[in-house]
């Protein structure tokens, strides 16, 4: 985005603590650059995107700041934790990056993938109903440390990526070399961990060191309240993760949540009750809702929400996003705000390594061409994992979709999802490309037909529900002026 280069992002990036702390100066600078960022994105709207795309990409980034200005207005951000957010958040990932992704644009023409998702270990002490990952205390599968080093330092030098995100398995049992994880937080002081945890492990000192950190914020999966997060996660773990919680208060770690919704638990986690407590007594910063997919431990369709219910979130979230400022973002009802489907290393986009050095185009399609440890072996590099012809069939699609399409004639954002709403498409990229599945639930779903009909007839009822949405609101607007 422009506004990188903007004085006003410069000033705030270089204010001392006391400065950052002063609500009158850092909310007078925060409005300066929403200001700017919606002239940049909205206004000058530089990729050619649907005018409506572009504000719901600005409600999402105001919701962003908004949210961190909070934190730091509640003190639930220490002094460390403070200039983690502005520094190598703000400085680094949301602003800063644009620079060093502008040389790999003139070397090679396209932009790189913003972050990826490693999983680096696959072990977990809960076993989770639905566990997309299908861990287990039992699993010893993982990155070794020198391979999971190199993945972050060559990502840094050669794509200016400065964000990643961590998940698993449970991260905090993650060990090689004697190393745990937030070793590799504290090496790469330059960079910021999203890490998706069970929260259990998190006990008085693991806080302590994030904080001393300060560039990692963990998302504790909940489920909805006590009933539904036991149910699903086992008895106890609930009152587990609000001693997390209370233990990341305690030394200023910002922290949010991860929800994933089914069919069974959409009515709690849009209920005033389960915002209040999370939002507002917990202290949460942000919330990721990932909606159930059928893949991993025990796929089934029947956990998926039902479209209706799909849709009801979907208007319940922006609704959130744009009056209430509250940064929660969902991989498919967000998608406009990500430009659709952001898998196989798109421009902006990411990937996902797992804890064998599979390399699969997202946590949510579990199939790979390769794999990372063995790339490395060979001699070759991460350009070997982007120039494969799984993901440029992938990316391909993406184009075709819309990414590459004028305002006018770009597909239905609202149905982004390369494997969920798209599920036709995916199963002949499938067909051709024959990736290797990554554990024996995919294998087996690779060859389920009811699997692949259900998908495909789900897909079709959610198009009907949101392919007018999208031609009024998004797309009329755009012929309208081509019209003219």
């Amino acid at each position: 985005m422009e506004i990188v280069k903007d004085m006003t992002v410069k000033f705030l990036l270089s204010l001392t603590d006391a400065a950052v702390r002063n609500d009158a100066v850092r909310r007078f600078l925060i409005k300066q650059i929403e200001y700017r960022m919606y002239r940049d994105l909205t206004l000058a709207n530089p990729y050619g995107r649907p005018r409506k795309v572009q504000e719901d990409k600005y409600y999402m980034g105001r919701a962003l700041l908004r949210r961190i200005d909070w934190a730091i207005r509640r003190g639930l951000a220490s002094k460390k934790a403070t200039r983690g957010l502005i520094d190598i958040f703000l400085g680094n990932v949301f602003f800063g990056g644009f620079y060093k992704r502008k040389k790999f644009v003139e070397e090679h023409g396209y932009r790189p993938p913003l972050f990826m998702t490693i999983s680096p270990g696959k072990a977990c002490n809960l076993k989770c109903t639905g566990c997309y990952a299908a861990s287990e205390a039992s699993f010893d599968n993982k990155l070794p440390w020198d391979v999971l080093d190199r993945i972050i330092r060559e990502a840094k030098e050669g794509w200016g990526m400065n964000f990643f995100v961590i998940s698993g398995g449970e991260p905090l049992l993650y060990r090689s070399d004697g190393k745990g994880i937030l070793d590799i937080y504290e090496k790469h002081q330059d960079c910021y961990f999203l890490m998706y945890t069970n929260g259990t492990l998190i006990k008085d000192s693991v806080a302590e060191r994030m904080s001393d950190l300060g560039n990692v914020t963990p998302a504790i999966s909940v489920e909805g309240l006590r009933k539904e997060t036991d149910e699903r996660r086992g008895k106890g773990v609930f009152d587990a993760i609000i001693r997390a919680m209370e233990n990341l208060r305690k030394y200023g770690v910002p922290f949010g949540i991860s929800i994933t919704a089914h069919r069974y638990n959409v009515d709690v986690i849009m209920s005033d009750e389960f915002m209040d407590f999370y939002f507002e007594k917990m202290g949460a910063l942000y919330a990721w809702i990932f909606q159930y997919m059928p893949i991993g431990r025990g796929y089934t369709l029947d956990l998926m929400p039902t479209p209706e219910q799909r849709w009801k979130l979907f208007e319940w979230e922006w609704k959130l996003v744009r009056e209430k400022c509250i940064f929660l973002a969902d991989f498919w009802n967000s998608a406009t705000s990500s430009d659709g489907c952001i898998a196989a290393g798109r421009a902006g986009g990411y990937f996902y390594i797992n804890w064998d050095g599979d390399v699969a185009p997202c946590v949510f399609v579990p199939y790979a061409v390769d794999n990372i440890v063995e790339i490395y072996k060979k001699g070759g590099t991460l350009m070997d994992v982007l120039n494969s012809e799984f993901f440029r069939e992938i990316r391909k699609w993406q184009d075709e979709y819309g990414y590459a399409k004028p305002p006018h004639e770009h597909g239905n954002w609202l149905a982004p999802c390369f494997i969920r709403d798209n599920h036709d498409k995916f199963v002949e990229v499938l067909m051709k490309c024959k990736p290797y599945p990554i554990d024996e639930d995919a294998r087996q779903a690779m060859h389920d037909r009811v699997y692949h009909k259900g998908m495909i007839e789900y897909d079709k009822k959610w198009k009907g529900i949101t392919e007018e949405v999208w031609k009024k609101h998004y797309i009329e607007p755009e012929l309208a002026g081509v019209k003219k």
